[in-house]
């Protein structure tokens, strides 16, 4: 087992390793002591792989909670299924001094701590993400969010949980394709800022050494919260692929994944900061390379007519300026403020 300490405005630890889940009771009581009663949000597909197992190793340490399921997907992280969360909180008679545990993927993780931001004015939980995207990435750093009709994640607040407990043995009933949408947040890190990382995946390929790789992205992510937890700064490099790619993954209406939409959206940077001489030439050949070694695409397929309204309403933009980031080589990347116009010829040269 590997732990990462996370010295955020609230400190909390993050747990990696095998044969965790069982700890869950123990890992509630000492970060939220004083905690009588939970309620364990997850969805559709985690919750007849892990719920009732999660629910033991809560009720073995004599806390008494429920259970909410959402409905798996994208779709579930809406205003109004957060407000499904808290009204069934309430009526479990959820107070102050108790605590949320989020059970599954991003979406869960997003959804649950948002809605611990704002009952009673904010109340503890705890991440355990069951997929590699949530373990590497969305769990760790305090970011909760919920979508709106406009764009992604419009609507959220920054929530540190107390802890994280990631089961890697949660991660071995993930189907393919999700495993592969978390690998582009793993590739994501190691391009903004891990070269020997980079060259490890390209060594090992899908094969990787789960538990380093996961403490490695952690511990990228930790050192940028630690410096920025609030995203008014360097923060913002984790966006890498983002602007475009959370376009792309809204105007597929979600069929595509999150890792997915985030590859595509890497090597269209890639692409354009090649044609524009930001990087060396050879950079996009070797990114997309490496996605494609992970079954991860590297094209919108779509036309940027179509995107530019979606990244214009990007949660990212400041006035009429987006921030785009852009690699210079691997593990060194930069933040440029574009206005539309530019920000259309850019991703263009990319796209």
């Amino acid at each position: 087992m590997r732990t990462v300490h996370v010295p955020a405005s609230v400190p909390y630890d993050v747990e990696i390793g095998p044969g965790l889940l069982p700890s869950l009771g123990g890992v509630l009581r000492q970060s939220c002591p004083g905690a009588g009663r939970y309620v364990l949000v997850t969805d559709s597909t985690v919750a007849p792989l892990w719920a009732a197992a999660a629910q033991k190793g809560l009720d073995d340490r004599g806390l008494a909670g429920d259970i909410f399921v959402l409905p798996a997907g994208e779709e579930s992280k809406t205003a109004a299924r957060l407000t499904e969360i808290l009204n069934f909180a309430a009526a479990r008679g959820l107070t102050r001094s108790d605590a949320l545990v989020a059970l599954g993927g991003g979406m869960v993780g997003d959804i649950t701590g948002l809605a611990a931001a704002v009952y009673m004015r904010g109340i503890r939980y705890v991440q355990v993400p069951t997929t590699l995207l949530a373990a590497v990435d969305s769990s760790v750093g305090g970011k909760t969010a919920v979508d709106l009709p406009a764009g992604k994640n419009l609507m959220g607040a920054f929530w540190q949980p107390r802890h994280v407990l990631c089961d890697t043995d949660a991660l071995t009933t993930l189907p393919e394709a999700d495993f592969a949408s978390g690998c582009a947040e793993v590739i994501k890190t190691a391009l903004l800022f891990d070269e020997d990382l980079f060259s490890l995946l390209e060594r090992e390929g899908p094969d990787f050494p789960l538990e380093e790789v996961i403490a490695r992205c952690v511990i990228h992510k930790r050192d940028v919260v630690a410096e920025d937890e609030r995203d008014t700064g360097r923060r913002a490099l984790l966006n890498l692929g983002h602007t475009l790619g959370h376009a792309v993954e809204a105007e597929s209406g979600y069929t595509l994944s999150h890792g997915e939409a985030v590859a595509i959206g890497m090597a269209t940077v890639c692409r354009a900061a090649a044609a524009y001489g930001f990087c060396a030439a050879a950079l996009p050949g070797r990114v997309e390379a490496l996605l494609k070694r992970f079954g991860l695409p590297a094209r919108a397929g779509v036309p940027l007519d179509t995107l530019m309204g979606r990244m214009l309403s990007d949660k990212k933009r400041s006035g009429n300026m987006v921030s785009v980031i852009v690699p210079e080589d691997i593990g060194r990347c930069d933040t440029r403020p574009m206005d539309r116009a530019a920000l259309y010829d850019f991703m263009k040269a990319g796209i």
